[in-house]
């Protein structure tokens, strides 16, 4: 069987690496001539919304699924026409714009920090007064990782905020006192089959993804499932999603989810029983989801902007250096470390060791 994945990205290069061994191939469709997973695939370099790329695409693979949400809703449609296209189309649109997305989980009876819709300055002069002061406006598509987000601090001048912003259609989201930050990797099969892997503790710097931890007998994992549970029938979902929360005062409170495999879970590569890849394609070609149990402590560190030596990261037992074929830039997402063990003192010793290294920072 053969997958089209559009994206050509770190997160497909994962997923075909997960794939050969069930006896899987691949064709990616991405713009970048240099794409990570390249390598590892088919590469169709075009752009997302070039019809006789998507066309090219649909005939060479048996199904499709995606890395990334920022793919035009008509290649989208193009597609469905023929193939089977895993996750589905709606919950691709609705996590991709933040106001639909908030909305939905209103709908559903899951609690966001407060928010409103901002289409103008006049707007955003409004929504202040009603979110409040510290608050972060965000366009409402195509922002990752920091980018597309203006912090509206007490003594910001939010002509010289709405400016920066583009003059995009954006929500403003209000600050949440939050205890930390959390989220699930939750898989739902063609079947209607659910799995759901242990929390994920995530720490931030400058709106990058630093570190995740895999927690096992978290007092917010019932909650978390629950959510995610709910989302998941909802949408009809097929493949891995996450959630993202933040937690305050006992309660998790959404962030965003992610329709697809997600950097929180690069743990699971070696930390759990069957990774979040691995489980994904299974969902996703109807075969029996894997078990998602944490193998004792597990964390993954997001390598950005350099790359340590690889003696000095596979030095440590249980260290495990994954890099992405990516050149070194600022700010780039260029590979990931995860770390495996049951000794806590040893644990924390590796951890320890990994804070010094080129490209880790904020941990």
């Amino acid at each position: 069987m053969r997958i089209g994945i559009l994206g050509g990205g770190q997160l497909a290069r994962m997923m075909a690496l997960a794939g050969y061994p069930l006896g899987l191939d691949f064709t990616v469709l991405c713009p970048a001539e240099d794409a990570c997973a390249a390598p590892l695939a088919d590469h169709i370099c075009a752009r997302f919304d070039d019809q006789s790329a998507l066309h090219e695409l649909a005939g060479k693979t048996d199904l499709i699924t995606y890395e990334f949400e920022n793919v035009p809703a008509e290649s989208v449609d193009l597609l469905n026409a023929n193939n089977a296209v895993y996750p589905p189309t709606r919950a691709l649109m609705l996590g991709r714009d933040r106001l639909l997305e908030k909305n939905l989980f209103n709908e559903l009876g899951i609690r966001t920090a407060p928010f409103a819709a901002v289409d103008s300055l006049a707007d955003l002069e409004q929504a202040v007064k009603t979110v409040g002061r510290p608050a972060i406006l965000k366009s409402r598509t195509e922002g990752y990782d920091g980018k597309g987000q203006q912090l509206i601090r007490e003594d910001t001048v939010l002509a010289d905020a709405w400016q920066a912003n583009g003059g995009a259609a954006a929500i403003l989201e209000g600050f949440v006192p939050f205890s930390r930050e959390v989220s699930i990797i939750a898989v739902r099969s063609r079947s209607g089959e659910m799995a759901f892997y242990p929390l994920s503790e995530n720490i931030h710097l400058d709106g990058i993804l630093r570190l995740s931890r895999g927690l096992d007998h978290d007092p917010m994992q019932s909650q978390a499932e629950g959510h995610a549970r709910r989302l998941l029938a909802h949408l009809d979902y097929v493949g891995v999603l996450a959630i993202e929360f933040f937690e305050h005062q006992g309660e998790l409170l959404v962030n965003e989810y992610a329709p697809r495999v997600h950097n929180s879970g690069h743990w699971t590569i070696e930390g759990a029983e069957t990774s979040q890849f691995e489980n994904h394609l299974r969902a996703i070609i109807g075969l029996p989801l894997g078990p998602t149990n944490l193998y004792g402590r597990a964390l993954m560190i997001n390598l950005i902007g350099e790359i340590p030596a690889a003696q000095d990261v596979l030095v440590l037992p249980g260290a495990h250096l994954h890099l992405y074929g990516k050149r070194p830039r600022p700010g780039r997402k260029v590979g990931h470390i995860t770390l495996h063990g049951e000794n806590e003192e040893r644990f924390a010793l590796q951890l320890d060791h990994v804070r010094k290294l080129p490209g880790v920072s904020g941990i």
